[in-house]
């Protein structure tokens, strides 16, 4: 018994040695359609990869999940959601896209969508970024006039980090987030209004 006593105290004093375990990384999940996933730049310079290797970079170590659909829109990103957003996610980034507009939803059915998400996204916890900037910036657009060129996609990534890496400990809270060429803006609640029911953008 004394043994055994005495092997528990020296595992403990060696475990206090080695310093603190490292924190979990941050668990990252970006929503959205096919300017989410990257069509016609690659999933590797779509927003979320750049995202995370930008994290990396100003030294939080976080995992990013590409759950972009083509061709999605909000009602189908909310049917999916729980699926697609597993549990011990920190936060969600919401790019909701102008696909509801082009394929004849109504705007109120698009705000009552977004909405929707963000409320279930919060009774679990998780913290809510909505990228819905308004209007898009012309220069963000590949030669279609829908989906976003690579540089548009690093801009997206670069103000998102500014974001996240802004906040050492991730909460519940929705925040909109600017375009990129302005300054990241600060947390505000989801409400239906007529500026979460932006035109369409992809």
């Amino acid at each position: 018994m004394a043994l055994r006593l005495c092997a528990c105290i020296i595992a403990a004093v060696l475990a206090l040695a080695a310093g603190p375990l490292q924190a979990r990384p941050l668990q990252i999940v970006a929503i959205g359609a096919s300017n989410t996933t990257g069509f016609g730049v690659g999933e590797q310079n779509a927003y979320p990869a750049v995202l995370e290797r930008l994290l990396h970079h100003k030294g939080v170590d976080a995992h990013v999940i590409n759950a972009g659909v083509n061709g999605d829109v909000t009602t189908g990103m909310r049917n999916r959601l729980d699926a697609a957003v597993p549990n011990g996610t920190d936060i969600v980034i919401l790019q909701p896209g102008g696909n509801d507009l082009r394929f004849f939803g109504s705007k109120q059915a698009r705000t009552a969508n977004i909405a929707a998400m963000v409320q279930r996204l919060h009774a679990r916890g998780i913290r809510v970024i909505v990228y819905d900037p308004d209007p898009v910036p012309r220069d963000f657009y590949q030669w279609d006039g829908i989906h976003f060129n690579a540089a548009a996609h690093a801009k997206i990534a670069a103000t998102l980090a500014a974001q996240i890496a802004a906040t050492t400990k991730p909460a519940p809270a929705t925040e909109t987030s600017a375009p990129p060429s302005e300054s990241p803006s600060t947390a505000e609640p989801p409400s239906p209004t007529p500026s979460a029911a932006a035109p369409a953008k992809p």
